[in-house]
């Protein structure tokens, strides 16, 4: 199991206890530089600068404890963003109805891998999405290579 994901599993419990949902971890640097862990959270009340520092002192003794760091790291906790990236099969349900970026990992009926429009929910393992026009496309959820909302300045 990569860093990433076992990061993940340690401090999901942790945070859903607290009513915060992990979106993602990322951890950087390798062997001797030196490792930075950056977790985005959300909540239904929103992220600001407190929820971060309140997440940040939750999970670092946890991670400390585990030793999933066998030297010195830094942690960086944060908001997802508005362009968040969508990971869970329960983000296109959550945000059905924003706009977002889907790209696949191979193309999709031989010819189109990249698709941008409103995102219509998930259906059987399948993500509906209908571009401009009111074509909706079902793409398979295990053929996402990276999904994002984009945000519109209005």
């Amino acid at each position: 199991m990569d860093i990433d994901r076992r990061l993940f599993e340690l401090c999901e419990p942790a945070l859903d206890r607290e009513g915060y949902e992990l979106v993602w971890v990322q951890v950087t640097g390798t062997g001797g530089t030196r490792r930075k862990a950056v977790v985005y959270i959300d909540s239904e009340q929103g992220v600001d600068v407190e929820s971060c520092a309140r997440v940040s002192r939750l999970i670092d003794p946890l991670i400390e404890e585990s030793e999933i760091f066998k030297a010195a790291y830094l942690l960086e906790v944060s908001s997802p963003g508005l362009d968040r990236p969508l990971y869970k099969s329960s983000d296109y349900e959550k945000f059905a109805g924003s706009k977002a970026r889907v790209v696949l990992k191979r193309p999709l009926e031989g010819s189109r891998r990249n698709f941008t429009g409103i995102l219509r929910g998930l259906d059987n393992g399948k993500i509906l999405i209908e571009i401009e026009g009111g074509e909706t496309f079902r793409l398979p959820l295990e053929d996402v290579h990276k999904a994002q909302l984009i945000y519109e300045w209005k």
